[in-house]
């Protein structure tokens, strides 16, 4: 194969992998809502206990990926997914066994390890494969992430009523790791060469940078601070949808849309997790063409005025349905558009490391779920956590537009100036 030439089937090939990988992933996260009620019912504990849970899941899921981007950066995808499926099965299996929140605790910290291996290596494996399109295929492979659960929503929730969810703790947590570990022995980096280079003139001048060089960089702080705005919002509305929904008094009330009628959390649930998968190969394609910087303002600039409107509005459940699902359409891409600007700005060579320190980002939002729970039964409403929520958005979507693209453009030019042709360096060689 010469340099430069890729196989097209191969690529491909290793994209579908990752993507049925994440999407086995996603119940961990975008299922737990179902689950809170039940286990408060059963055991009597408060929500913002169990939202403890949710906590260290997505710590645990975020702030050791990029130890685990350095394996997969040196040994390639396959150890790292089969040992995370083994771990995502465990978490649910304990999970349907846990009887103290100590136990429960523990689960969600074993959960989170598993994401976090299985999503640096298929993450890592898009970068790769995929430089010349690398905002679809990481927003493909993040939408297995963002829709996965949508197949499975309705099925676990009747497995919670018509048994238990402990039965469906333990039925899915099989199902989805044991998928995972098969799918993992077929998964591979691509040989040198392999792989097609990056079309974008600015990003084929930038040089790959370690780790150490990359948080030596202004521009890497100020896209974690707006990555960790993003993340708030959506993790609050993820985690705390269901909770909102019985507080406002329409959970179970009949929505009728698009020719079906279901309950209006469950409806709200189904729909959000489709928007949510499709957002990011739709955001990510757009990114290709119209650039990272433009498409994070367009996307959170909306998310803004989503969030806004569902704390104003939400109160209707047909609004609520629609409004929930325009919040996790806008919100999806943060993995897509996030995760294409950081390796632009830095390389392939180190992405799954480089993207698990931006990763962390996550993790840090994360131990605001249970505050946003405290706060909203300190006022009694929803409200101040919407309104926190939208300012944040609206702060990341400006921050792209007018600090983030104007200093990757100087980046980049002073990386150009500093650097000879290649007709310059036979010149002075000669």
């Amino acid at each position: 194969m010469t340099p430069g030439s890729t196989s097209s089937n191969s690529r491909w090939v290793q994209l579908l992998l990752g993507i049925v990988c994440m999407s086995m992933l996603a119940n961990l996260q975008y299922g737990w809502t179902m689950f809170v009620r039940p286990m408060h019912d059963r055991h009597g504990w408060s929500i913002a206990a169990i939202q403890v849970a949710f906590s260290i899941f997505i710590v645990t899921e975020t702030w050791p990926q990029f130890a685990l981007g350095w394996v997969v950066d040196r040994y390639g995808p396959r150890l790292a997914v089969a040992f995370g499926g083994i771990l995502i099965g465990m978490s649910w299996v304990i999970n349907s066994m846990a009887d103290t929140l100590t136990l429960l605790y523990v689960a969600a910290a074993v959960g989170g390890i598993g994401v976090c291996a299985v999503a640096a290596a298929t993450f890592g494996n898009a970068f790769k494969w995929f430089p010349d399109r690398r905002g679809l295929a990481v927003g493909l492979t993040s939408a297995g992430f963002g829709a996965g659960a949508a197949l499975t929503v309705i099925p676990i929730q009747y497995m919670i009523e018509a048994d238990s969810y402990e039965a469906a703790f333990f039925t899915f947590g099989l199902l989805q790791g044991g998928v995972i570990f098969l799918t993992a022995w077929a998964m591979r980096a691509p040989k040198p060469g392999e792989a097609p280079p990056p079309r974008d003139q600015l990003v084929k001048a930038v040089p790959d940078s370690t780790p150490p060089q990359m948080l030596r960089s202004g521009i890497f702080w100020i896209v974690l601070v707006m990555f960790l705005f993003a993340s708030i919002g959506g993790l609050m509305a993820t985690a705390q949808l269901g909770p909102i929904a019985r507080d406002y008094g329409i959970d179970k009330l009949p929505v009728s849309l698009f020719g079906l009628t279901l309950p209006a959390l469950t409806f709200a649930l189904s729909i959000d997790r489709v928007l949510n998968g499709v957002t990011r190969p739709f955001f990510g394609f757009i990114s290709d063409h119209i650039g990272r910087e433009n498409t994070l303002f367009i996307a959170f600039g909306l998310e803004a005025v989503g969030i806004w409107a569902l704390g104003t509005f939400g109160h209707d459940p047909v609004s609520f349905v629609l409004l929930t699902g325009c919040v996790f359409f806008a919100w999806g891409e943060i993995y897509t558009v996030f995760a294409a600007l950081l390796t632009d700005l830095f390389g392939t060579r180190y992405a799954a490391t480089n993207y698990g320190i931006l990763y962390c980002g996550k993790g840090i939002a994360a131990l605001l779920v249970p505050l946003g729970s405290l706060l909203a039964e300190t006022t009694g409403s929803w409200h101040s956590v919407f309104l926190a929520a939208a300012i944040m958005n609206a702060l990341t979507a400006l921050g792209a537009l007018l600090i983030v693209k104007p200093m990757r453009l100087a980046r980049s030019r002073a990386y150009q100036a500093e650097t000879p042709s290649p007709l310059v360096t036979a010149v002075q060689r000669a």
